[in-house]
């Protein structure tokens, strides 16, 4: 099979579009025929070795962790799915990804897709939307009426977290650059801040919840916002948790993980119109380079995708 190979940990340059063997898959996993694979910030942090402490792999390796595609095999103790479902989801970190013709997938990790959009949507939801679920409800216990800022609003993770947040009935604010503003306004936010040109904390204040996809100043000065009780999650390091406890606010960071019944959720709202996902670039396999420099830029409005077939 065609897929995106690194044999060193390096910049764009080492990711070689070349031959690969066919996984094949042991009985409690599935093998998925990559139709497009979502390009996340893990990919070129993995490329460049940044990420090993916390997700060792063996080289050569395929990066990509977003699949939406049709199953091509199933293995002997899958009854949930069989050849030619449509199915997506975010696959183990530290296998072989997604930037290949094919994938297998442990099938507690994956959903069926959601009906209402293609494939190149439906690879842009599993890793951002997750995150964002996660990030709110499970850790951040949004409730309606919670007032919630999220940083990095108009990316990946950020524009899912929009959305949901709105969903859940809380007032929504958001930070991103001039030129999203409006972007953030038609996801639904109540509220838009131009971080470049606007100190968000002159802006802001009575926060109940913060999603922290920066970290850093911003992290440190998210604290001034957060009332009392407020929490902030984060899926960066978190670095002022000292501050944060004298502040009486409850910081805490996590890694986002593959839960089918979360998949469900989204694939619900997606397919009743509650929540769309945003995809503003697309790159053919062979390009996986190009659009690997495009996301460490970090300046992507919603999802950038990796058409397969």
């Amino acid at each position: 099979m065609k897929a995106i190979r690194i044999h060193e940990f390096g910049g764009p340059e080492v990711l070689k579009y070349e031959e690969a063997p066919r996984p094949v898959i042991a009985a409690d996993e599935v093998l998925i025929k990559v139709y497009a694979s979502g390009v996340n910030p893990v990919d070129y942090k993995m490329r460049e070795g940044l990420a090993e402490s916390l997700f060792p792999i063996d080289l050569p390796f395929i990066p990509g962790w977003d699949v939406s595609g049709e199953i091509e095999e199933v293995g002997s103790d899958i009854l949930t799915f069989k050849k030619g479902n449509e199915v997506y989801g975010r696959p183990d970190v530290t296998r072989n990804g997604t930037y290949a013709e094919y994938v297998a997938v442990k099938a507690d990790q994956i959903n069926f897709k959601p009906q209402s959009i293609d494939h190149d949507k439906a690879a842009a939801v599993p890793l951002a939307g997750l995150t964002a679920w996660q990030s709110l409800f499970t850790y951040g216990k949004l409730e309606e009426g919670q007032k919630v800022l999220i940083h990095a609003a108009s990316g990946g993770v950020g524009s899912f977290a929009v959305q949901l947040a709105k969903w859940k009935g809380a007032r929504v604010i958001g930070t991103a650059s001039e030129e999203n503003i409006d972007f953030l306004f038609d996801l639904g936010a109540d509220g838009a801040i131009d971080y470049k040109n606007e100190k968000f904390e002159d802006k802001i204040t009575g926060v109940d919840l913060v999603l922290d996809l920066m970290g850093g100043d911003t992290q440190k000065r998210s604290l001034k916002v957060i009332k009392k009780g407020g929490r902030l999650i984060t899926i960066v390091q978190p670095q002022y948790q000292e501050e944060a406890k004298a502040r009486g606010i409850h910081m805490e960071a996590f890694l986002t993980k593959s839960l089918p019944e979360e998949l469900q959720q989204l694939t619900n709202l997606i397919d009743s119109g509650k929540i769309k996902p945003i995809v503003t670039q697309k790159f053919a396999l062979k390009d996986a380079a190009e659009a690997q420099i495009e996301i460490a830029k970090g300046h992507t409005r919603g999802k950038i995708v990796l058409t397969v077939v």
